[in-house]
């Protein structure tokens, strides 16, 4: 399945380069980046001989092929990924790393126009049936009022997979930057702010 997936990328990177309307590039580029991440997720799952899949090094590898695929300069740009010892079955894991796809590709997008510099920070903590993830940048923050980004296709992806997940969603704009959290836990689970995508 994972070579399958990486013909489609690219077909859809070569008719990214084809098109003429900045628009429609910009959605074959998206739907690109996407596909990679699933590949990078099916490549994972597919070695692994258990059941159960181990985050930290699923995050890492996501997380590294993101980095190859949407940072032209890694000494300005980087991707750090802390996980403890997390192990999950891996319908949920699918889930998680889906949900890690669409925070760092609307980060990547979003918060360093330009040549900024900056780092984005992915972080998995679980205690018991417990859990939070949290994907948080230093970049130029979350626009407000008429400003504020429409919610996209990354938005409804990640609504509905947390929602799959029984978990809430916290956005929390900081300075600089933005942290999304989608937690499973008591204190959090009746929160549905909406990140921008």
């Amino acid at each position: 399945m994972a070579n399958s997936l990486q013909i489609i990328a690219s077909v859809l990177m070569q008719s990214a380069r084809k098109v003429q309307s900045e628009e429609a590039r910009g959605h074959l580029q998206d739907a690109h980046h996407r596909v990679m991440s699933i590949a990078a997720v099916q490549r994972h799952l597919a070695v692994s001989s258990l059941g159960d899949i181990a985050l930290r090094p699923y995050f890492v590898q996501l997380c590294e092929s993101l980095a190859a695929s949407m940072i032209s300069d890694p000494n300005a740009l980087s991707i750090e990924v802390t996980v403890d010892d997390s192990v999950v079955a891996a319908n949920k894991s699918v889930s998680l790393g889906l949900i890690v796809t669409e925070l760092v590709i609307n980060a990547l997008k979003h918060a360093f126009p330009g040549h900024a510099r900056g780092k984005i920070a992915v972080d998995y903590r679980s205690n018991g049936p417990d859990w939070n993830l949290s994907v948080e940048d230093d970049g130029l923050g979350m626009p407000t009022g008429d400003q504020r980004a429409k919610a996209g296709l990354g938005t409804g992806i990640i609504e509905a997979l947390a929602k799959h997940l029984g978990a809430g969603i916290e956005v929390l704009r900081s300075d600089p930057g933005v942290a999304i959290t989608i937690s499973q836990n008591r204190e959090l689970s009746g929160l549905r702010h909406t990140p921008a995508a």
